[in-house]
């Protein structure tokens, strides 16, 4: 079995994404700088989009923006701590100021507690990083945001939740329970911003082949290809496009959703 990142079905996704999907729109993508992000920031950018990467890996941002520049999209990239409420307001401004406004923000930025604890075992520091990474985070960016997505009249926000928080996963229970909160607030703001026009919806991908899940072991890559209806590994351009479809004008009128991308491992 490969358990490897496959970055051709990404090049075969982009081939097929029509160019003028989000011709125009104005993406902050957090957590940009590798892994899902940095997938969602190239697609975005393949359907006509106008993308700023935002993370704390600062320099690595700053080398694949250039790098996509380099391709003839218009890619910018700052840095984020979602811990910091400063870092965070700042990196909102700077990104309406680079783009001239902002229509899409993917809220990607998270952490796992990825050394396997149990729940006795979890430390208490841990979980307040998770919870502040990808909640507390989560939230202060959409705040900073929502002025400028009101603005543009058709602004749209996308979560990352995770189909774990749908069936519960052994020695993951801070980021699990963080990917439910994450779930929940997404049907809050859809109703607290419904009236500005902002769309707030959520992705629930199942555990994908990316830098982040190097970590997992095999015996759980098994577990979800046994469950999958479609039994085989999840790349990064298998989230992609259920992204661009929440971020474009085809997804107007859905709103405070919660998507699992998961190969059918969960069935709604």
């Amino acid at each position: 079995m490969n358990m490897t990142p496959d970055p051709e079905s990404l090049r075969s996704l982009m081939a097929e994404i029509p160019p003028t999907l989000l011709a125009g729109r104005r993406v902050l993508v957090t957590g940009g700088a590798r892994g899902l992000g940095l997938a969602f920031a190239k697609c975005i950018a393949q359907a006509g989009g106008r993308v700023v990467i935002a993370d704390i890996l600062a320099e690595l941002a700053a080398s694949e923006a250039a790098a996509l520049r380099g391709q003839g999209h218009e890619v910018h990239a700052l840095a984020l701590d979602l811990t910091d409420p400063t870092s965070v307001t700042a990196c909102a401004d700077e990104a309406v100021r680079l783009l001239g406004g902002l229509d899409g923000l993917v809220n990607n930025g998270a952490i796992t507690n990825s050394g396997g604890r149990d729940p006795h075992a979890l430390e208490i520091e841990m979980w307040d990083r998770v919870m502040d990474v990808n909640v507390r985070g989560t939230w202060l960016m959409s705040r900073a945001c929502h002025g400028a997505l009101a603005a543009s009249g058709r602004g749209a926000i996308v979560n990352l939740a995770s189909d774990t928080a749908l069936w519960g996963a052994q020695n993951l229970l801070a980021y699990v329970a963080s990917k439910g909160a994450v779930a929940a607030m997404t049907r809050s703001l859809a109703r607290e911003w419904g009236g500005a026009n902002i769309t707030v919806n959520a992705i629930a991908p199942g555990l994908t082949l990316v830098e982040a899940t190097e970590y997992v072991p095999k015996a759980r890559h098994d577990k979800y290809l046994e469950g999958r209806a479609l039994p085989r590994e999840q790349q990064a351009a298998d989230v992609c496009g259920a992204v661009l479809f929440a971020l474009s004008p085809l997804s107007r009128f859905v709103t405070g959703q919660l998507l699992p991308v998961n190969g059918g491992f969960v069935l709604n």
